[in-house]
């Protein structure tokens, strides 16, 4: 799949604003003030777009994301439009439809703020620059259709285009094939099922709705993330697929739960190796089962290695354990640390992550049968594995498995974003640039981590040479502001772009976004103490102190609250509203609505993070009891005629 087509992902988010049209109006900010000082991953992304035409899209339509999550529709268009425009000699066809998709995506959301007299024409200006980006794309671009056809299904009627906005959906639906990952067919699926109930047709209506997965057949943000999950299962990164990584030999399993699955056959095809086991054991056993049915002549598994003991990698273990003959576990010799801090952790936010059916019981009855200390060579069925112990960012008991006659190199987490899981005190920064330079001094060719996303982003080693460079730049700065008294949340709303950023290419500008909130946090927390930089930590005072604020010494009422919650949403500006509802709801707990009003605020921030920021996509979601169903499954066909 190319990045292309996987990371176009956040285009969906400028089309909710459309509906203005329908009703003539939409969430007016007032008079309220523009800025970027609390919107920081908009500034940054501002930022780089600037510098040149992205060689990757992702970036650009991760502007575009931000600028209408923010509600930024016009500004973000115009913003877009100008950078288009500046680059025009650079672009080839393919880069001037993105740009023109993107613009006319914000346009949709725009088009409540345009006058009514005219607002039809800026509405047909807008459908032609979709139909120009069809035309550059020759009419193959599944996103350019997608949108095209998203964006005509929330026209009214008296535009005339039911019979394309019907067309261009129903070319999605059976061109999925195209699409960059399943879930881009749940707005498909919803639209076609609000088309098929506005003409008439009950059956086919309820059947796409079932197909889109969402219950409500309305809902005030959308989802084109590979992100699902729900209380039972659990998250997953992405839909479930097998791929064939190295033929004949490595197999990756996504989407079957919060891990990864990677399963070697040996070079003498009488033994399968495990690198990991994940979180618990009825996926460990759906996994294997999958790839047995994918692969017949699949070996029996004999040896498991164990890149690190948090949760998800060892959870599944009993199954692995139950398998005759008995499978042999290699990990670090210092597993019992890393098994201390996964015993710490709430259970309940543990099952926010993984789902009803983990066990904590069966994470901490890991041990290692073969325990390493030190670099250590071993073959198994013909296959040289060189394993590497290392600190890594985010446990103390990373351990590298390298296979050098293949290039392949399972890295575990020693990239998470998070620096260790941020409800527990671990990770290192240190560790991540330590790293990094055994990564680079191994030399592989393909990188394979313990989550898709991290595989997606951190995908050679060039690129992990050159965000070092930034992240030791954002530490300096970091622990240096830290000493000066700096708060936490100044810290995080500076926007700190390192000097030499400019010059990385795209995918490093990625990745240093998706790194920065986590790593300044990370470092704050270990500089600090708790009793933080401007007072933080020094009360403790909880929401229902802060309600009491609100209403019994303020004296405002629950419409109050309400009409500067949406003033605060429509300046986007969502984790200050969540923050408000939720101490006002410890003052109101009756509230029903309170209770609505959080809904929508809480789905405003997935819809935020569900490109860079899965965590809190998980624990927003949590917050209302969000299911994101999984949206199709694909497994490649099997190289070798087996």
């Amino acid at each position: 799949m190319t990045t292309i087509r996987r990371l176009l992902l956040v285009l969906a988010c400028g089309i909710a604003g459309l509906l203005a049209v329908t009703v003539g109006a939409c969430a007016a900010s007032g008079d309220a003030i523009k800025s970027d000082t609390y919107l920081p991953e908009l500034a940054y992304l501002k930022q780089v777009n600037r510098w040149r035409p992205p060689s990757d899209p992702e970036l650009v339509f991760l502007l575009m994301g931000q600028f209408a999550n923010a509600n930024q529709h016009a500004q973000g268009a115009d913003y877009l439009d100008a950078l288009r425009k500046g680059f025009d000699a650079q672009l080839n066809d393919q880069q001037r439809a993105i740009y023109l998709t993107a613009i006319a995506s914000l346009r949709a959301g725009a088009a409540g703020e345009v006058p009514l007299l005219t607002r039809v024409g800026w509405v047909r200006d807008t459908v032609r620059m979709l139909d120009d980006a069809k035309r550059l794309t020759r009419g193959e671009g599944f996103v350019m259709r997608w949108m095209s056809g998203v964006v005509r299904a929330q026209l009214p009627w008296f535009f005339g285009e039911r019979d394309a906005a019907l067309a261009e959906l129903t070319w999605c639906a059976t061109h999925a094939d195209k699409a960059p990952h399943a879930g881009w067919l749940r707005e498909v699926h919803f639209h076609l099922a609000a088309m098929h109930r506005q003409i008439g047709n009950a059956a086919e209506a309820q059947r796409e709705q079932a197909l889109s997965g969402y219950v409500s057949m309305t809902k005030p943000a959308i989802f084109t993330t590979p992100f699902s999950g729900d209380a039972i299962f659990g998250h997953q990164f992405s839909p479930r697929a097998i791929r064939e990584v190295v033929p004949n030999m490595v197999y990756l399993l996504s989407g079957f739960e919060f891990t990864e699955y990677y399963f070697i056959v040996s070079a003498n095809r009488r033994e399968l190796i495990a690198i990991d086991v994940g979180t618990r054991p009825d996926a460990a056993r759906e996994a294997h089962a999958a790839l047995s049915a994918l692969v017949p002549t699949l070996p029996p598994l004999t040896t498991v290695f164990v890149t690190h003991a948090h949760w998800d990698h060892v959870g599944g273990q009993r199954y692995f354990r139950a398998l005759s003959p008995a499978v042999r576990f290699i990990g670090r010799a210092n597993y019992a640390d890393e098994l201390a801090h996964d015993q710490a952790v709430d259970p309940v936010t543990l099952q926010r992550f993984f789902g009803q059916g983990f066990r904590l019981d069966d994470v901490l009855a890991y041990k290692p049968d073969v325990a390493i200390d030190r670099p250590t060579e071993m073959t198994i069925g013909g296959t040289r594995f060189s394993l590497q112990p290392v600190r890594g960012g985010e446990t103390d008991d990373a351990l590298l498995i390298h296979m050098p006659e293949y290039g392949v190199l399972f890295t575990g987490d020693i990239l998470m974003p998070y620096l260790g899981a941020p409800f527990v005190e671990e990770g290192s920064l240190d560790g991540l640039l330590a790293g990094i330079d055994q990564v680079n001094m191994l030399k592989p060719r393909l990188l394979l981590h313990g989550h898709e996303p991290l595989t997606r982003i951190f995908n050679s080693t060039d690129m992990l040479s050159d965000l070092r460079e930034q992240l030791a730049w954002l530490r300096d700065d970091v622990v240096r502001e830290v000493a000066k008294g700096t708060t936490r949340a100044a810290l995080q709303q500076a926007n700190l772009v390192p000097p030499t950023l400019e010059q990385s290419p795209s995918s490093v500008h990625l990745a240093y976004l998706v790194l920065r909130e986590n790593v300044i946090n990370r470092l704050f927390d270990q500089h600090s103490g708790y009793w933080q930089n401007g007072l933080q930590g020094l009360d403790a005072l909880t929401d229902a102190d802060h309600g009491a604020a609100l209403i019994d010494y303020l004296s405002i009422s629950e419409s109050q609250i309400l009409a500067a919650t949406e003033h605060m949403m429509a300046d986007g500006r969502h984790e200050l509203a969540a923050s408000t509802l939720r101490w006002a709801q410890a003052s109101l707990p009756a509230s029903e609505r309170l209770t609505a009003a959080k809904r929508v605020v809480y789905l405003k921030l997935m819809e935020k993070y569900q490109e860079f920021n899965p965590f809190k996509f998980i624990l927003y979601a949590g917050q209302i009891d969000q299911p994101t169903p999984q949206m199709g499954a694909r497994a490649e066909p099997v190289q070798g005629g087996r």
